[in-house]
């Protein structure tokens, strides 16, 4: 048994996954999903405040950034989950989210946040449920110099859903047991 959701006019039944012993969640994967990925990106943009860049974090939220940039023609910037030896003067945040089990850290290489400085940036993200994800990329644009121009998701889960700071297609449930 799944969860069937139309995302973007993508019909989808997703997964359900026990994520503790009180909740299950449903999986909304978009990697390999070219067709949701482009319409959800079509559909965000349209509901976009104006914005002069992207900013996701590493990895999920990727595929829905570079697609936005492809069909806007504004460049994306991803804060990575490990510094890279290419890697300089690297601003750095730390996040727990809904999905990992653990504290994870954000970091934004020096040259990319040079490229957020000054400018209105788009937090872009393929769920948002607590939020904290989205604290630790605004929290990367403040450092960085840059202005929030509006935070979007594909899908906004269990109370995200109520939020009124955010651009989401589509509520997505939690399941408590």
């Amino acid at each position: 048994m799944g969860y069937k959701i139309n995302i973007a006019g993508c019909e989808r039944e997703l997964d359900i996954f026990e994520l503790n012993e009180q909740l299950d969640i449903a999986g909304f994967i978009m990697f390999s999903d070219v067709e949701v990925t482009i319409a959800s990106a079509k559909a965000i943009l349209e509901k976009a405040p104006e914005f002069d860049i992207i900013l996701t974090a590493e990895c999920k939220g990727i595929p829905l950034a570079y697609e936005m940039s492809r069909q806007s023609g504004k460049t994306y910037v991803v804060a990575r989950k490990s510094v890279k030896g290419y890697m300089k003067d690297v601003l750095k945040v730390s996040v727990k989210s809904i999905t990992t089990d653990k504290v994870q850290t954000l970091y934004l290489d020096g040259t990319k946040a040079q490229i957020l400085k000054d400018k209105k940036v788009l937090i872009v993200d393929d769920v948002i449920s607590t939020g904290e994800s989205l604290k630790a990329l605004e929290k990367l644009c403040e450092e960085a110099g840059a202005k929030v121009a509006g935070k979007a998701a594909v899908l906004a889960e269990g109370d995200a859903s109520k939020r009124d700071d955010i651009i989401f297609l589509e509520p997505l449930p939690l399941f408590f047991k």
